[in-house]
């Protein structure tokens, strides 16, 4: 774990530096050129007096000619960045970083349940909101986009910081839904390590007593999680050896292209870990604001699969949660032609990286669910 730590901090204030630099070229141009938002023109009339400043020319000049604005490329194209990176370096690569205070918990105490507040926006509520959007969306309204799920409420329950979440909050954020109602439960998100992973398995036992479901994203580092030096948690194994969930589902991403390219270069997948793949690449969905964008990742993915499973339970509400599972992972639109893996560089069969085949079809699960035999 250290050394992966230290690999990734290093790799993180690497990328700081690089973008840094070049921002502080592109400025020190822009103020010999004599103007905040210099034109193409501009940039091509300049004669670089270094290699560096010739570089950030040369990009530079490459991006106007796509169209991109000059205040686009660097707002979205390097300040963005720089900011994304500096804010990893100071909480997620911060190992002494300790947000608790705010929270208001002991977190080495997992038998803790009545903490933090009632601020699910927190300081950013973009990735939740899309999340939330995917599944369910007013439809039919001629507003943004149609969710997938046509009559089902959101209970809003934040248990990630900006950075991985705790296991500790994980376990009473299933808990906490599965005493208050619901009947699936979406988590995208996900870690490589685990600190307390007895309380979250508790948690999800509990939540396999009251008949929920638990979806879960496969995660994006484009790894087979079969491997077992490929981590993602949680997941639906017991670390006590007494088993594992039985209604829990693991999701890859897919893409849009029902070719080679279907499997998501960046999503995780797995003969056993992962039980089906959903849509992933570049899902158009709501954002804080009335606003929308498009998004990518198995965190997108898993909020697909969450929307089928509360269509189904919500017109059979007699199935249990194993059997929702159950009919999802059966009734999958299996591709005959072979995918790409690790980054392109592998072909295989569907079959050969999920437990189901395929890709979810909410069509096939609803007529699967309405012939399920009980």
């Amino acid at each position: 774990m250290k050394e992966e730590y230290e690999t990734g901090r290093s790799r993180i204030a690497q990328t700081v530096e690089g973008i840094s630099r070049f921002k502080g070229i592109l400025d020190s141009i822009a103020k010999k050129i004599g103007k905040d938002s210099p034109t193409i023109s501009d940039w091509q009339a300049y004669t670089p007096s270094t290699g560096p400043e010739q570089r950030v020319q040369m990009i530079v000049t490459r991006q106007l000619q796509t169209g991109m604005s000059y205040s686009s490329l660097v707002t979205d194209g390097i300040d963005a960045p720089l900011k994304h990176y500096q804010d990893e370096l100071a909480y997620h690569y911060n190992i002494t970083y300790d947000p608790r205070s705010i929270v208001g918990d002991n977190y080495n105490d997992a038998s803790q349940k009545y903490y933090g507040n009632a601020d699910v926006t927190g300081p950013d509520a973009l990735h939740g909101t899309h999340v939330a959007g995917i599944v369910a969306a007013v439809r039919h309204n001629g507003v943004g986009i149609d969710g997938i799920a046509d009559d089902v409420q959101i209970m809003v329950l934040r248990v990630v910081p900006d950075g991985d979440e705790r296991d500790k909050d994980v376990a009473n954020g299933i808990r906490y839904a599965a005493d208050h109602g619901a009947k699936v439960i979406n988590m995208s998100f996900g870690k490589g390590w685990p600190k307390n992973k007895a309380a979250v398995d508790e948690a999800v036992k509990y939540a396999m007593s009251k008949d929920v479901l638990l979806i879960h994203a496969a995660g994006n580092d484009g790894k087979d999680l079969d491997d077992s030096t490929n981590g993602n948690f949680p997941n639906p194994y017991y670390a006590d050896g007494s088993g594992s969930a039985d209604a829990w589902i693991t999701v890859g991403a897919s893409g849009p292209d029902d070719d080679s390219t279907l499997v998501a270069s960046f999503s995780n997948y797995g003969k056993k870990n992962v039980d089906v793949f959903a849509p992933g690449v570049q899902i158009y969905s709501s954002i804080p604001g009335s606003k929308y964008t498009y998004e990518s990742g198995t965190s997108m993915a898993s909020p697909v699969v969450t929307g089928l499973a509360a269509l189904i339970r919500e017109y059979y509400p007699k199935l249990k949660a194993a059997q929702v599972k159950q009919i999802i992972i059966q009734s999958v639109v299996k591709p005959s032609h072979i995918v790409m893996v690790d980054q392109g560089k592998r072909k295989v069969n569907m079959s050969d990286i999920s437990v189901s085949g395929g890709v979810v079809n909410v069509y096939q699960a609803l007529q699967a669910a309405a012939t399920f035999k009980r």
